[in-house]
């Protein structure tokens, strides 16, 4: 399953938004498609009527990641996102009671494990084997019972297509399409991995989690270094931890640490569902009540309380790769609901939003010594202050430091010279204009609906986003830059080759 919610990406909803409203044509014929209800358990509801074909997604949206991993458990909301798609206890099992046992011995066979490994030093050694092979034996018995991937596999039979979910710093999102002839089994299926999920199989997905951070953040240095620079920017608040977790932590997950994650975070309460496509809403309402009725309600857990402290002065990280060399550079800037939220997204539009951008034309067109100068206006996450990022890779022949030095100049003239206002009103006409085709589909449209629901507490501001993207002036572009583009506000994370001396960069500006 895919790590990084697709959700992340503020500036790309906002374009996803404005197609929105050029598709739908205006907010008042929108609404008149949407149903929207609450279960009396808090679990919320949005239906969309598109009945072009009979077809329908659906997409699930828990108000979790892994910015609420507990402190030495870091990766166990991505790991709970695998175990939704083990089964329940009809689901992928031949006997689900004799499981049940098997599951409870290799959890005792585990326990009795960690007792003699907490020892230390005074562990037995030959005690630690035995125990091992115990583990090892009764994990091997509580497989037999298991039907593997059954649980997918009986959405492939019955036309379901695009399964799949995501685990993001925000957000845990599950999401697939099935025929309209097939509504009511998505409701089975969905309500009773949330009502009667198995933590079947366990270990074998813990190890499957722990090779994919080896292959996707310890072998590829891209991976690392986005680590490093999330852990250098952020101190105190949780976005810096890695979505798939640190690898000490994911090799010792436990399941009930999956079970307390399930129970605090997947309260009906902290979770909505987006339905777009040919369905009746009457039908909808009707079935969700029948089906996820049966949730019991849970308290809402709270949001983050740590703060970022001010930056004071500017970071560095560095790492040895043979690879080309990359440079990341981030700002801190305030979340997403800040009010100036609309003037990131336009400046990152204007400094690296095709080849008319500013970066483009100077540092890879006309200059020529950058292969990719690239601006994102939210990272990691939005939903808590976080950064404003560029990434840097040098052309042959050029250095990371000639492209920083460059990127500060251009950052300069950004931050006191007038904005072209030519220039902001094709960004505005382009991000209006620039995703139309990826709206086609329901599933985006799913995916927005709930998005902006739970990030801005009312999907209507799909369409009221287009007006705070309108509203951006030059002015405001100029002061964001001149507020939050500073030296003490930036963390700077770059790989070096192996045969180079590792120098300082602001040494050689």
């Amino acid at each position: 399953m895919n790590i990084r919610s697709t959700t992340r990406w503020r500036g790309a909803f906002a374009a996803l938004a404005l197609a929105a409203g050029l598709q739908a044509q205006d907010l008042k014929q929108f609404e008149k498609r949407v149903t929207e209800f609450d279960l009396a358990n808090g679990l919320h509801f949005i239906v969309l009527e598109r009945h072009e074909a009979p077809v329908v997604s659906f997409h699930t949206y828990v108000n979790a990641g892994s910015v609420d991993d507990p402190k030495g458990k870091t990766g166990i909301a991505h790991m709970f996102e695998h175990m939704a798609f083990k089964g329940t206890d009809l689901i992928g099992t031949t006997d689900a009671a004799a499981e049940k046992k098997a599951l409870a011995a290799v959890e005792a066979a585990y326990d009795a494990l960690d007792v003699e490994k907490i020892k230390g030093k005074r562990a037995d050694k030959a005690a630690i084997a035995k125990l091992q092979g115990a583990l090892d034996a009764a994990i091997e018995k509580a497989g037999t019972y298991v039907v593997p991937n059954k649980y997918p596999q009986i959405i492939d039979e019955n036309g379901g297509v695009g399964m799949n979910a995501g685990t993001g710093e925000d957000s845990t999102t599950y999401f697939y399409n099935f025929p309209a002839n097939r509504v009511e089994l998505w409701f089975y299926l969905e309500s009773s991995r949330f009502l009667h999920p198995v933590l079947r199989e366990f270990y074998k997905e813990r190890s499957v989690v722990r090779e994919e951070r080896r292959l996707r953040t310890e072998s590829d240095p891209q991976g690392k270094l986005v680590e490093q620079l999330a852990a250098t920017a952020m101190i105190a608040h949780p976005y810096h931890v890695p979505p798939v977790g640190w690898a000490s932590d994911i090799e010792n997950l436990r399941t009930d640490d999956a079970r307390q994650f399930f129970e605090k975070y997947y309260a009906p309460g902290n979770m909505t569902i987006s339905i777009v496509g040919d369905v009746d809403p009457a039908r909808m309402k009707a079935l969700a009540e029948a089906y996820f009725g049966r949730m019991a309600k849970r308290p809402v857990p709270g949001p983050i309380v740590s703060v970022e402290p001010a930056q004071e002065g500017e970071r560095r990280v560095s790492i040895e790769s043979p690879t080309q060399p990359v440079e990341f550079i981030a700002y801190h800037r305030p979340n997403q609901n800040d009010r100036d939220d609309p003037v990131f997204d336009v400046a990152a539009s204007l400094l690296s939003g095709g080849r008319t951008s500013i970066l483009y034309k100077d540092m890879v067109r006309d200059k020529r010594i950058a292969l990719a100068a690239q601006a994102d206006a939210t990272f990691p996450g939005g939903k808590y202050p976080g950064l404003f990022l560029f990434v840097l890779v040098p052309a042959q022949g050029h250095t990371l430091a000639e492209n920083e030095k460059e990127l500060d100049t251009m950052l300069a003239k950004f931050s006191s010279e007038p904005i072209d206002e030519a220039a902001l009103a094709r960004v505005k006409t382009k991000t209006r204009a620039g995703v139309i085709q990826q709206l086609d589909s329901n599933q985006g449209l799913a995916q927005l609906l709930a998005y902006y629901h739970v990030n801005y507490g009312n999907w209507r501001v799909l369409f009221t986003g287009l007006e705070d993207i309108d509203k951006v002036t030059a002015a405001d572009v100029q002061r964001v830059a001149k507020q939050y583009f500073a030296p003490r506000n930036r963390t700077v994370a770059y790989t070096y080759q192996p045969a180079e001396k590792e120098t300082k960069q602001g040494d050689s500006k």
